[in-house]
């Protein structure tokens, strides 16, 4: 069974997710430590754990999404998963960490594309992958069925829903990835998302005032 551990960090306060099993190994989504002390307590709760990192999942590749690829990368020989939409996105990100006054080092290791339908696994527990564009081209969400959760980046938020103004963005692109990706999920599914606190598929459906269901 998975544990759940999440981090904010950065100014953007993006949310940080450490998923481990009793494997002992644990996967890292979309880390956003850009500060120092950021890394270095994300390290330490994976060394206090007794945790040894095996994959490094990107939902998307906006900047506050991709700050700490770079060293975790570095620190446990990881390399990158993400969607092949998102190969451009990881691309260009330095430059809107410039834009943005926040300047960063670029993961530049190998890349691995995952897209829907696949399963990465920790010994008997699995996340699939669930393709949902719009807030970037190749978004994707890592759906854990027999525990009802899934790890949603930017997609749906709590009574919100991801922005479309950025550059990949498409605003009827992302409400249909809700309506057909996300919506179809069991009601008590909880999405852990990119920024604020978890939610689930039911209270979504029934008060986001982008998305309700009539």
């Amino acid at each position: 069974m998975f544990t759940i551990t999440s981090f904010t960090f950065s100014p953007i306060a993006e949310n940080t997710y450490v998923l481990y099993n009793e494997t002992g190994e644990c996967i890292i989504i979309d880390p956003g430590c850009y500060f120092g002390n950021e890394r270095r307590e994300l390290a330490e709760y994976i060394s206090e754990n007794g945790l040894q990192p095996k994959y490094l999942l990107n939902t998307h590749c906006h900047l506050d999404h991709i700050f700490g690829n770079k060293f975790i990368h570095e620190t446990w020989q990881l390399e990158l998963y993400i969607h092949p939409n998102e190969q451009i996105m990881l691309e260009n990100a330095p430059a809107a960490g410039l834009s943005w006054g926040m300047p960063f080092d670029n993961y530049r290791g190998p890349l691995h594309f995952l897209r829907e339908g696949e399963r990465i696994g920790l010994g008997k527990d699995a996340l699939k992958v669930l393709f949902a564009p719009g807030h970037s081209p190749g978004h994707i969400c890592f759906y854990c069925q027999e525990q009802d959760f899934v790890i949603g980046g930017d997609v749906l938020f709590k009574m919100s829903v991801g922005r479309t103004d950025l550059p990949g963005g498409d605003t009827d692109t992302l409400i249909s990835s809700i309506r057909k990706v996300l919506f179809t999920l069991p009601g008590n599914t909880i999405v852990y998302p990119g920024h604020g606190e978890p939610t689930t598929i039911e209270f979504e459906k029934a008060n986001n005032p982008y998305v309700k269901e009539v």
